[in-house]
């Protein structure tokens, strides 16, 4: 299993046994999360409430896995437990998705935090960990994150980091029933490696 570590967090594949906490969160941020995500089509099982519909979707995240062509991780932050070990809460989810190969060396990152956790640095600090990820482990050339022009707290991410901001896309993704605009923001692997110390030592050291 891919596991990367910063200080606070760790990301990680989800699994079944992730179902508990995942749906509590879930649960807790609908009213947080609905504006900003596709609807669910009517004929899908609820992965909110269904512990089997979440246990298919960890096997098609792992499937992209093997296959190269998504990679999806659970953010958990580490927190101090008993007997000096480390316990682990789940607080969101990153994924880099549609993996394109050949002239390309392109993918999608996608985000998102249980509101109890926002504003505390936590998803600077994973995007910058995937980004490493993306362009050291998995070696692509280009990561984008698309995200509505509205969306302030999603936006304050990847301009914190210095994205670079390549416009709006218009009617751009289906997002609750709507064709939503999208501001295109990306970094290339020229760009990480010139910002590259920066970065990881302001977000994961």
């Amino acid at each position: 299993m891919t596991k990367l570590t910063s200080r606070r967090l760790t990301l990680r594949p989800l699994v079944p046994t992730d179902f508990p906490a995942w749906q509590e969160v879930r649960r807790h941020n609908e009213a947080w999360l609905t504006p900003w995500e596709p609807a669910r089509k009517p004929n899908m099982p609820d992965v909110v409430e269904s512990a089997e519909a979440f246990a298919m979707r960890c096997t098609a995240r792992e499937r992209e896995r093997q296959l190269g062509t998504g990679y999806g991780f659970g953010i958990f932050i580490r927190e101090p437990g008993g007997l000096r070990r480390t316990r682990e809460r789940f607080c969101g989810e990153i994924n880099l998705s549609s993996v394109h190969r050949g002239p390309f060396q392109s993918a999608y990152v996608g985000y998102w935090i249980d509101q109890r956790h926002a504003g505390k640095g936590y998803m600077p600090e994973a995007l910058v960990l995937l980004a490493k990820f993306a362009f050291e482990d998995i070696h692509l050339h280009r990561i984008q994150v698309s995200i509505i022009p509205r969306n302030h707290r999603s936006r304050r991410v990847v301009e914190k980091l210095g994205l670079r901001n390549e416009g709006v896309a218009e009617r751009y993704l289906e997002i609750n029933g709507v064709w939503e605009d999208h501001v295109r923001y990306a970094m290339t692997v020229e760009e990480w490696q010139e910002r590259r110390d920066e970065l990881i030592r302001t977000w994961l050291e």
